[in-house]
């Protein structure tokens, strides 16, 4: 009986040791993987921003340039271009009334001036999608760019997952001179 139990055991620790062969992975037509659907939960989203934003700093600290800050009104001009993009069904910096990006963030009360708009319509993550932008010299022009002070990240996902991501960059209006002599 202790043989037999022994030579169980011995089976036992040789079957969970083993590889387990997986699923096969599917590929899209040009060979790559197809990506995993990507959810935001209310758990993730509070850190997506700030993730962008340490990522953005560390990108514009390499580069040499000063980091930027989030600004509220520049949020809530990329979150309703992202949601109006998704209406659209198509990513482009053009508001379905029109507007450009620069009239989106005077609608939000931006008094600084708009440095620039990256867009993106996909499944990817916030950090593939950063990296996207990266490697595209007009968009990585617009993270990096040395004026830049001020940071608006928004996104939109659909039911079916893709994701409408936005980020301007804008420089803050200079600040009046002020009159000590009155």
């Amino acid at each position: 009986m202790r043989v037999i139990l022994g030579l169980f055991l011995i089976l036992l620790s040789v079957a969970a040791c083993s590889t387990t062969t997986s699923q096969p992975q599917t590929l899209a037509a040009d060979g790559k993987p197809l990506p995993k659907l990507y959810r935001i939960t209310a758990v993730n989203a509070d850190r997506i921003q700030f993730r962008v934003l340490d990522s953005v700093n560390a990108l514009r600290n390499a580069a040499g340039a000063e980091p930027v800050a989030f600004d509220a009104r520049l949020n809530a001009a990329a979150a309703t271009h992202a949601r109006d993009m998704s209406l659209q069904n198509r990513p482009w910096h053009f508001g379905s009334d029109g507007s450009s990006p620069i009239d989106r963030a005077a609608r939000v009360g931006y008094t600084g001036t708009l440095m620039g708009e990256n867009i993106s319509e996909t499944y990817e993550t916030e950090m593939e999608t950063l990296g996207a932008w990266m490697e595209d010299e007009n968009t990585r022009d617009i993270i990096l760019g040395p004026d830049a002070r001020d940071l608006g990240f928004a996104w939109h996902q659909e039911s079916n997952g893709k994701i409408w991501w936005v980020l301007v960059m804008g420089k803050p209006a200079e600040a009046a001179p002020v009159d000590l002599e009155s």
